[in-house]
């Protein structure tokens, strides 16, 4: 019997995600859509053929009505599914400077992270596809939040650059949602659809709902696949930014004076930008808080030829001084 190209195209992209076989303990985040599920039915598939330990993880959020029994339901569609264990924990959602969106995706990553801890997982497989991927670049576009948010999600990441802690990994950034709806039919897996992703109060609902459909149907086919490769590109030019602002920041960062730096006037402002950030970020801004005009503000700073003493307010009780060649990194005194 041929087996459904939708369940195949899922069950590769969780292989070449999980690698060579090895004995491990992988977590699945599972909220009973189709996504999740495709992705959950192709891990407890691939766990057959080698020695890994699936647990299948749902989180609720409690932001809508029913949804202790939601989970109740999505608990036992993971059992039946084979997992080796499931678990579900119940998060609040109080986020303050953030979205209900970002403060959800928070609170559900903080007890993932919980989670895969508690059963030794080094790896949460998250159910993202292509289309998740293009929703985001056109947020970030919209939001003029610069190329790192155009970037997208990454295939895979560490929360905080915590390198004891789990990875986290999106397997299903290469297939498109439709492929995991189909694979569920083909599998007999039915699925949960979130009311959230048709609520026009959601700026990701109106992406999805009416922004993505009416540029396929103007440019033509094949707008998200061409978001998703914008992503790729931009992430690996990030990437390499990022990793040499870190290499720079190392070099003039001095905690002991204070979160202190220094001649950063000769660099690019591509670099400088990002060493400026991660300095602001070091000395305690929240980056949900930290703008894009908090940073072109300390970016001028740095090339303040009459090295003025002024200070720049930023979020988290943080200022930033100019004292002769050097921006200093103070915490303010709370009101």
């Amino acid at each position: 019997m041929t087996l459904d190209p939708a369940v195949a195209a899922v069950r590769l992209a969780v292989r070449r995600w999980l690698g060579p076989p090895d004995t491990a303990t992988v977590l699945v985040a599972c909220s009973g859509g189709a996504d999740s599920l495709a992705l959950l039915a192709a891990t407890v598939f691939e766990a057959r053929r080698r020695p890994l330990r699936v647990v299948g993880a749902v989180v609720d959020h409690g932001l809508q009505d029913g949804s202790a029994d939601h989970t109740a339901r999505v608990v036992a569609q993971m059992a039946a599914l084979g997992v080796d264990e499931t678990v579900s924990a119940r998060v609040t959602v109080d986020a303050p400077g953030l979205g209900p969106e970002a403060g959800a995706r928070e609170a559900r990553y903080d007890v993932l992270d919980q989670m895969a801890r508690h059963f030794g997982a080094r790896q949460v497989l998250l159910g993202h596809t292509l289309d998740d991927q293009a929703e985001t670049v056109l947020l970030g576009l919209a939001r003029g939040s610069g190329g790192r948010s155009m970037a997208g999600m990454r295939l895979g990441f560490q929360r905080d650059d915590d390198v004891d802690g789990p990875h986290f990994g999106r397997p299903l950034l290469g297939v498109r949602r439709e492929q995991t709806e189909a694979a569920c039919r083909a599998e007999g897996i039915e699925w949960w659809t979130d009311p959230h992703n048709v609520d026009p109060r959601f700026a990701r609902s109106r992406v999805r709902q009416t922004v993505l459909p009416v540029l396929e149907r103007e440019l033509g086919p094949g707008i998200s696949e061409a978001l998703a490769r914008t992503a790729d590109q931009l992430q690996a030019d990030s990437d390499y930014l990022d990793t040499a602002a870190e290499e720079w920041l190392r070099d003039v960062y001095d905690a002991d004076r204070g979160f202190v730096v220094w001649g950063l006037e000769p660099l690019a402002p591509a670099i400088r930008n990002r060493v400026l950030r991660l300095a602001a970020l070091a000395a305690g801004s929240p980056p949900s808080e930290l703008t894009a005009g908090h940073v072109g503000a300390l970016a001028e700073q740095v090339l303040n030829t009459t090295h003025l003493p002024r200070q720049i307010q930023l979020p988290g009780h943080v200022t930033a001084i100019r004292e002769g060649d050097v921006l200093r990194f103070v915490r303010s005194p709370l009101a």
